[in-house]
């Protein structure tokens, strides 16, 4: 029996969360599986484990792990699939699919493109003093950050707005008030605040709090905050389509599978348990030092567990020098 396990990452703000919640109900009767389930990363419970025990509890044979993320970083990377090898273990007659975040999706930027309408922004083709500052969560894992930028080229490849610039809230710079800064150097006179954030939570609030005060600051300027991702219908078509992905074993992302994520697992941090449900401090994303030389959005081959063969001393040296 299939089951589909959607993995949010988890906020301090319960409206967040429930957010999630009912985001999840509302995709569980397009999708047609006779198990659906929600979990999250932290914050809230409950956990990956207890939400995959939730699906063996009621009857799963095959479970699709599906993160409701939007770029692949340390979660998606490290901690997700670190819980589903412990459950391969436990479960060893179930049989578990991993599949991808959003990612760089093409419907990611009509979503972009309808909260902009919906500010009253349009026309932004002929618009030369206004800018869009897309502004992302922040990671400390570069590929995911890289991501971000090239969403904003992509956006400004589709609108033909003069200035799209890029920045995020916390973790890595550009940051959201150095961005408002480099649009207003190069002349925008209307700056358009562009979320990159599924869910609301305690980061959307402290961004509607800057907007503000950036108003305050720069009264020859205008400020506007659009929406976030929230409960937009094409959001519900990608989260389908990437679990009927790994239903159907069509996944690309194989970092279940990636040998330098087995060699990352022996350095993580020991303190991130994924049955813990009390609530503790993360305003960013792990930091684990796991670099891969390829990227998810494409396929790659890694060989079955079956084939894999020990790796050599030069390779050996070679994996911990990316990892130190």
């Amino acid at each position: 029996m299939n089951a589909v396990l959607f993995v949010g990452h988890g906020s301090r703000d319960p409206e967040g969360n429930e957010e999630i919640r009912e985001f999840v109900r509302s995709v569980e009767g397009r999708l047609g599986e006779p198990i659906v389930e929600t979990c999250f990363l932290e914050f809230e419970a409950p956990s990956i484990s207890k939400g995959i025990a939730t699906c063996v509890a009621r009857g799963a044979t095959r479970i699709a792990v599906v993160p409701i993320t939007l770029f692949a970083a340390g979660h998606a990377k490290l901690h997700i699939p670190a819980a589903i090898d412990e459950a391969r273990l436990r479960y060893p007659a179930v049989k578990f699919m991993y599949g991808r975040p959003i990612g760089v999706h093409e419907l990611a930027l009509d979503i972009l493109i309808s909260r902009l309408t919906e500010a009253g922004v349009d026309g932004l083709a002929g618009a030369d003093d206004t800018a869009l500052l897309v502004i992302g969560r922040g990671s400390s894992d570069a590929d995911a950050n890289s991501d971000l930028f090239k969403i904003s080229r992509l956006l400004w490849e589709r609108l033909k707005v003069k200035w799209v610039e890029t920045a995020f809230i916390g973790v890595t710079a550009p940051l959201v008030d150095e961005g408002i800064e480099r649009c207003i150097r190069l002349g925008a006179k209307r700056i358009v605040l562009l979320p990159y954030f599924l869910f609301t939570g305690v980061l959307i609030k402290r961004m509607e709090q800057m907007t503000e005060t950036f108003a305050e600051k720069y009264p020859d300027q205008s400020f506007i905050l659009a929406e976030y991702f929230g409960f937009h219908p094409t959001l519900q078509t990608i989260l389908l389509e990437r679990a009927q992905e790994a239903l159907q074993g069509e996944t690309r992302m194989n970092c279940d599978m990636c040998q330098y994520r087995l060699e990352a697992m022996k350095h993580m941090d020991h303190h991130h348990h994924h049955d813990h449900e009390h609530d503790h401090h993360h305003d960013h994303e792990h930091h684990h030092a796991h670099s891969h030389d390829h990227h998810h959005d494409h396929d790659h081959h890694h060989p079955e567990s079956g084939d894999a063969k020990p790796a050599g001393p030069s390779e050996a040296a070679a994996s911990k020098e990316v990892l130190s």
